[in-house]
């Protein structure tokens, strides 16, 4: 779709240049570079959680590359609000360039203190903004902040007032009418910008092909009473360690069925404390107990909340899942509620928790069988809402698939927003904004930076694709020793792993044609070791094919004499 794209040209003054380093293609990774006059302000800089194609990886990291050699020109990290497709990828940035002043909400900063001090980063400047908060970031961005209603608290809508124009960036946001902390959608501010005129409108587009509006959160609240009401045992609830409004609503409900609740996962710990001192999660006195003294309570007496509702391998539910979890023992009675959605890509292992808890015994009460969660994206009908009270001259969807990025343009044109004017882009693509007018003028690269334990942007897709045919085909390591001056093969070993039969007759077959193969080459004045080893690969190749049809890892080793 945007094949073809070169590098952009130089910036041209007072022209404001917008580049999605993540979030445009995945849902996930959010993070967006707004550079005009020689600044940069950053926009959200969150991570993406790996799926299964990505074997060994951690995280997985934004563009930030794109902006590597120009980290002297950013005057502003300024973050929407605190899950950590927004905010997970700070400390990373912060690494390369601590003294940058990052702009939030009070429990969004709060949020990323707790993850600055798991990265020993104590001298950073974090800077507390609200609603209707009006500042200068640098010499170049006005920034406006505009209250929005999340699944999680504080969230905010950024305005940037530039010499290029007008932006109004969402963030991720919904338009509940009845919201759990009564903090609706500022959709009057909305309106005052775009009567002011709007330039360009980055907008949520995660729920842009479903019709209608969100239900609202106190919606979940009957399905949620009636899981309380009919448990018989524990209650497991698995949710996002930073969905606020969820572990309240399950806290309220604990406390009107007199169970006493139990946190379980490192992050939902550091959240929920964080939370409840900012006061944004309402604790009654003596409901909460230490997972050390859950045994002292009767099963039906106790409600735990726990990570792991994305069915990740490591996480508390999936251990509980699989018998291995040290304090927590699910079987026949026990109700675990799964009170989150699915994210993309996330299914089959959200699945396969499911099934190992059921075939424990436990009742699991999920979004497919009851109304236990709502989204926090508003659907198709709210952003049509938005269009027609801000009426933005040109618009670009952001956050989602590339489906839901169409699905949300298409909305827009819907609502007299010209199609020229219906911004499609991907990570990386340049858009460049000034009074006459946006468009693509190029695209850098903001491919996915992988963190594999501590190493952070050193694993490649090269790599990446050894490990998944490693995970999936197996691999066979050919170790000759080649006595050069007679031109012959002294001994010749074969290893292989990932195979039915891997006992060492299984491939004797291949080990003559090995043979007859480095000897016609040696006799032709072959000598390199690594052309060597390319006759040995190919070898190989061949016979694994016609007799095996795999396509393993050859590992060809070559030691000369």
């Amino acid at each position: 779709m945007f094949a073809g794209l070169k590098a952009p040209p130089k910036l041209e003054p007072d022209t404001l240049r917008v580049i999605p380093l993540g979030g445009l293609g995945d849902v996930g990774r959010n993070m967006t570079a707004f550079e005009v006059n020689g600044e940069i302000l950053l926009v959200d800089c969150g991570v993406l959680f790996p799926e299964e194609r990505h074997p060994g990886v951690d995280l997985i990291l934004p563009g930030l590359d794109v902006i590597a050699d120009r980290l002297d020109r950013v005057v502003g990290l300024v973050l929407t609000h605190g899950h950590e497709d927004h905010i997970g990828a700070v400390p990373y940035f912060l690494k390369q360039r601590p003294d940058v002043p990052v702009y939030g909400s009070r429990l969004t900063l709060g949020l990323l203190r707790g993850k600055l001090r798991e990265h020993r980063l104590s001298q950073t400047d974090l800077r507390e903004v609200k609603e209707l908060d009006r500042l200068t970031v640098g010499d170049q961005f006005d920034v406006e902040f505009i209250a929005v209603n999340h699944s999680i608290p504080d969230a905010l809508a950024v305005c940037l007032r530039t010499a290029g124009g007008l932006v109004l960036h969402t963030g991720d946001f919904k338009m509940d009418q009845l919201p759990l902390d009564g903090r609706i959608t500022d959709l009057r501010s909305f309106a005052r910008l775009g009567q002011e005129g709007v330039d360009l409108f980055l907008t949520d587009s995660t729920n842009a092909e479903v019709p209608g509006f969100t239900i609202s959160e106190r919606e979940v609240e009957p399905a949620l009473r009636r899981v309380f009401d009919t448990a018989e045992h524990k209650i497991v609830v698995a949710c996002f360690s930073s969905h606020v409004h969820r572990v309240q609503q399950i806290v309220n409900q604990a406390a009107l069925h007199n169970r006493k609740v139990v946190y379980v996962g490192r992050s939902m710990i550091r959240n929920m404390a964080v939370a409840r001192d900012l006061g944004f999660l309402n604790v009654p006195s003596g409901i909460l107990i230490d997972l050390k003294d859950l045994d002292n309570y009767p099963e039906d007496r106790v409600a735990i909340i726990s990570t792991g509702s994305q069915g990740e391998p490591l996480s508390a539910l999936a251990r509980m899942s699989g018998g291995s979890h040290p304090q927590v023992v699910l079987g026949p009675g026990d109700t675990v509620l799964l009170a989150s959605s699915l994210v993309p890509g996330n299914e089959n292992a959200v699945f396969r928790v499911v099934n190992a808890l059921t075939r424990l015994g436990a009742r699991v009460v999920h979004k497919g069988n009851a109304l236990v969660h709502v989204s926090g994206h508003a659907a198709a009908g709210e952003l049509l809402y938005c269009y027609n009270i801000v009426q933005p001259r040109r618009v670009m969807p952001v956050h989602g698939e590339l489906r839901h990025l169409i699905a949300n343009a298409n909305l827009a044109i819907a609502t007299g927003v010209p199609e020229d004017n219906a911004i499609v882009a991907e990570d990386g693509v340049v858009i460049d904004l000034d009074r006459q007018g946006a468009r693509i003028v190029g695209k850098v690269d903001a491919g996915y930076i992988f963190v594999d334990g501590r190493s952070v942007g050193d694993l490649t897709e090269e790599s990446l694709n050894d490990r998944r045919i490693l995970g999936n085909a197996g691999f066979i390591t050919v170790i000759a020793v080649i006595d050069l001056a007679n031109r012959s093969v002294t001994s010749l070993d074969l290893y292989a792993r990932g195979f039915v039969d891997e006992s060492e007759g299984a491939f004797e077959t291949v080990r003559p044609q090995i043979l007859d193969q480095i000897s016609a080459a040696l006799r032709d004045g072959e000598t390199d070791q690594r052309a060597l080893g390319q006759v040995i690969r190919r070898t190989v190749g061949r016979w694994v094919s016609a007799t095996l049809r795999g396509r393993p890892m050859i590992v060809p080793v070559v030691v000369t004499v």
